[in-house]
């Protein structure tokens, strides 16, 4: 009782503090410079800098002012779920072996149920499958059958967003996911055939791969485009160039042509591979309604999940999320219920329905999701004195040191931001450690066509907030 009274009156402090910062200074000279050498107008930035423990910001920039977020919408999603479903929260996929189990021989089918673990990949499919194993199954004589009723999605084209179907971010989420539908190829050249041996993960049935490519004497710089490949027919990958034989081993991640028959043939693949025999086929199907099942595979916590999220921005992993909250807090897993738990959420832990805030799929992946700064700073305001700031804090990248931020030129792990790009969006938000020991709360956005070549004000604006504050330039503040 008291916590939450506590909670509510920081809660409240907050919004005083922020709703008293509407303008709390200029710009920064360095800023306002590399905004300059960018060509970007500063109508283009909206910046909240708030000390943690201070009731006023000590820069506010257009700060109400509604922006497309980019990847900065995951911390809105990972916050609600960390703080909804705790750190420790798991993701269960059930397995039903149905039939007689007599001579290595299951007379029946497997069926595996998706929850929507978005850390289902290659290795832990191999470990569901490897406990079947270890349940006395070699062969299924039914089949294997894929319930993946859990959530509910509109039939999206995978190049819908972007016009690049093979990007693995644009891969749609399932409530099955598998190893994110995506295949790794991997070139290992060998100078004595003149020739890169290739491999593929996982093993995908009734796919055919090119075993190699010739090497050619081409720079490094576009070896992709260097090797011509062809994945115009979802049975076979060809290779209709060479490759370059400077490069060393390489591994191209991509998103699988064929994305609405992954499952089946990533199942069937890895089952052969493992020398399982299947007699019937892999099929999409409904698990048991009330049959107990054999045996659950369970997730990573949702703390080591949001890392991953946070840290490398993984879109389908958010979206897997997004959609696990509608199924978990109001029993369906659909956008719409998803974007209600979230709206619901932000009202609560603010204490209002801020009307800048427009959800569209939880990940940042999108033209149509909307924040303000003021909004976002108030988020992560509140979630430093919550129970699980510190897994929050930890899943955001360190400057200059790992995940979205390794290459950043801000000062090194002094800051944990994530970061948010698109084509005419680039952002920052989270903690910055200044030079006084204190903590500040930075949120920072621009959205313009030359967003992506401004990163430099974003650096400016890291290192401003690490002193503490440099002396603003003398132009006038804007509210």
């Amino acid at each position: 009782m008291i916590g939450n009274v506590i909670r509510g009156l920081a809660s409240f402090c907050i919004a005083i503090a922020l709703a008293q910062g509407a303008a709390a200074g200029p710009l920064p000279a360095a800023v306002e410079q590399a905004l300059q050498r960018a060509h970007v107008p500063a109508d283009a930035l909206v910046v909240v800098v708030q000390d943690a423990s201070a009731l006023t910001p000590r820069l506010s920039w257009q700060a109400r002012v509604p922006v497309n977020p980019a990847s900065l919408m995951k911390l809105l999603t990972t916050y609600a779920a960390l703080d909804l479903l705790g750190p420790s929260w798991t993701w269960n996929t059930p397995v039903w072996l149905q039939g007689r189990i007599e001579d290595g021989v299951l007379d029946g089918d497997l069926v595996i149920k998706g929850s929507g673990d978005p850390k289902l990949v290659m290795e832990r499919m191999w470990l569901l499958l490897r406990r079947v194993q270890q349940l006395g199954v070699r062969e299924i004589r039914g089949d294997i059958v894929l319930d993946r009723s859990a959530f509910s999605v509109p039939d999206l084209a995978p190049g819908d967003f972007d016009g690049e179907p093979l990007r693995a971010y644009n891969v749609q989420p399932d409530a099955l996911l598998l190893n994110y539908k995506s295949v790794q190829l991997t070139f290992t050249p060998d100078m004595l055939l003149g020739r890169a041996i290739v491999s593929m993960e996982p093993p995908l049935g009734g796919v055919m791969v090119d075993a190699s490519v010739a090497l050619s004497s081409a720079p490094c710089d576009d070896w992709r485009a260097a090797m011509g490949a062809d994945f115009s027919e979802p049975s076979r990958i060809r290779f209709l160039g060479g490759y370059p034989s400077v490069c060393g081993e390489k591994r191209w991640v991509l998103a699988y042509v064929d994305p609405m028959t992954y499952n089946t043939r990533a199942i069937a693949g890895l089952w052969a591979e493992m020398g399982g025999r299947l007699r019937g086929i892999v099929r999409d199907g409904t698990a048991p309604a009330h049959l107990k099942p054999s045996f659950e595979l369970t997730s990573p916590t949702l703390a080591e999940t949001v890392r991953d999220i946070n840290k490398f921005s993984n879109n389908l992993m958010a979206q897997q999320l997004f959609l696990t909250l509608g199924l978990v807090v109001r029993n369906e897993g659909t956008p719409e219920a998803a974007r209600a738990v979230l709206h619901q959420w932000v009202e609560q832990r603010l204490g209002e329905a801020p009307s800048d805030v427009v959800i569209d799929n939880g990940s940042g992946l999108s033209r149509d999701s909307r924040i303000s700064a003021h909004t976002l700073a108030k988020l992560l305001l509140h979630a430093w004195s919550s129970p699980v700031m510190p897994e929050l804090a930890s899943s955001l990248p360190v400057t200059g040191l790992d995940g979205t931020l390794r290459r950043s030129r801000a000062q090194q792990g002094r800051a944990h931001l994530k970061t948010g790009s698109l084509r005419d969006v680039a952002g920052i938000a989270g903690y910055v450690l200044a030079n006084s020991g204190r903590r500040y709360v930075l949120v920072a956005v621009i959205n313009h066509p030359n967003a992506n070549a401004a990163r430099a004000v974003l650096d400016a604006l890291v290192q401003w907030t690490s002193f503490d504050g440099a002396p603003p330039a003398a132009t006038a503040s804007r509210p």
